[in-house]
């Protein structure tokens, strides 16, 4: 059985850089007789120096190197080839009088060396077996080094982007959530923060910098650790979107990158909000009596690093006695709907292809309707909504509406950040 495995296995591509014409015929009957002995197949292409050698490197598992070839010689010939290699397992061949040289090659990168006048077909593709396992291991380490590494970059940037809401007011609890989109298990540029202010107003936060990878989640981290340090110091809050535009256009690395910003400043004492949006969609109010619904986008500027010099105006907006607030970034509104979404209650002349703002207004109505485990229909469009329980608990709301939003919807390939605060007063 192991017999008819070897057999039926791919041969190994193998390249001899070989410019003797007598040694280059010696190593073709040593892989003959290795064959016919061990049944490893071998497809063997020859080339004379290591300029051919660089132009067929991407094709093979493994090179068998002369360190004496006309246009390079010894290790220099080495460095060239694993240079212009895309990972090939190298072998080095090498007279008995420059055994020393075999040694320093594998020193200096190559998997092994062999010595021309003592090698035969066994010893010749037991060598090139291990080389070729040797550059298979080292790349899957390789591979799970990078992975850490990342995870650990991943780990340092959801501390930067997402941390625990600064806030001691039992009058308002807070829950906050973050997935990546699609099949990524990066972060992206999503962020949220929410901080109680010297004067123990509430100020929150939530952001989206447009792409996606590193550079768009560390400047994430730069925009909200800006901002939570310009709340800390009770700076003005008309000047918070002006220096946030003027930060990101100093530390962006592509000159169109911008951010959507969706600023909160609320007085729970007086129940009222100040709302600033930067191309961002606006929060969507929940209430006991009555329907959730966005706050007025009327005030809606552009996303910041878009203009310099750019002004956004202030929203002044009243909460009822019970009220909760939800802040999410656009990727909770990109997926496209499936089948088992009801479109019953949806705006007709919006958007058939994402959830869009409505669609998620009839998911957020289900989802506080059922949030506390009670089988209460919903009335988005006319009924009383006394009976809903109230308050609803932040974190068993915002996963039921994350959860229903990722069943009833396909093809969400962005980030979504999302806070919910919710009045306990």
């Amino acid at each position: 059985m192991a017999q008819a495995v070897q057999e039926s296995a791919a041969p190994m591509s193998v390249l001899l850089v070989e410019d003797d014409d007598g040694d280059a015929l010696l190593v073709a009957e040593h892989f003959a007789d290795a064959e016919t002995v061990s049944g490893l197949a071998v497809s063997l292409q020859r080339v004379r120096t290591v300029a051919e050698a660089e132009e067929a490197l991407a094709t093979v598992e493994c090179v068998l190197l002369d360190l004496a070839l006309p246009d390079a010689h010894g290790l220099d010939a080495l460095q060239r080839v694993l240079r212009a290699g895309d990972g090939p397992a190298v072998v080095v061949l090498t007279g008995r009088h420059d055994e020393m040289l075999g040694a320093e090659a594998v020193g200096a990168g190559a998997q092994d060396y062999l010595l021309k006048d003592s090698v035969d077909g066994p010893s010749l593709t037991r060598a090139l077996r291990y080389a070729a396992e040797r550059v298979r291991g080292e790349r899957v380490r390789r591979q799970l080094w990078d992975a850490n590494a990342r995870a650990e970059e991943n780990s340092r940037l959801e501390r930067g982007l997402l941390p625990t809401p600064l806030v001691a007011d039992p009058g308002v609890q807070i829950a906050v959530r973050y997935e990546p989109g699609g099949q990524r298990r990066l972060l992206g540029g999503d962020f949220y923060d929410a901080v109680e202010g010297p004067d123990g107003t509430l100020h929150v936060v939530i952001g989206d910098v447009c792409g996606h990878g590193p550079d768009e989640a560390a400047l994430g981290v730069n925009l909200r650790i800006a901002w939570r340090a310009m709340i800390l110091s009770g700076a003005d809050e008309a000047a918070l979107l002006p220096t946030l535009s003027r930060l990101l256009v100093h530390e962006r690395e592509l000159p169109g990158l911008f951010a959507t910003l969706a600023l909160l400043t609320i007085d729970l004492d007086e129940r009222h909000a100040r709302v600033r949006l930067a191309g961002h969609p606006p929060p969507i109010l929940l209430q006991q009596d009555g329907p959730a619904q966005p706050l007025p986008s009327t005030h809606l500027g552009r996303p910041i690093g878009v203009l310099p010099d750019d002004h956004w105006e202030v929203l002044e907006m009243p909460l009822p006695v019970q009220w909760a607030l939800l802040l999410y970034t656009d990727g909770l509104i990109e997926g496209r709907p499936n089948a088992d979404f009801d479109t019953t209650g949806t705006d007709p002349d919006g958007d058939e292809g994402v959830l869009d703002t409505d669609g998620l207004l009839t998911i957020v109505e289900q989802c506080v309707e059922d949030s506390e485990d009670r089988a209460v229909p919903a009335t988005r469009n006319g009924g009383s909504h006394g009976h809903r329980p109230w308050p609803p608990t932040p974190n068993r709301l915002l996963d039921r509406l994350i959860l229903r939003v990722g069943e009833l919807t396909d093809e969400r390939a962005d980030d979504v950040a999302a806070v919910l605060l919710v009045s306990q007063r």
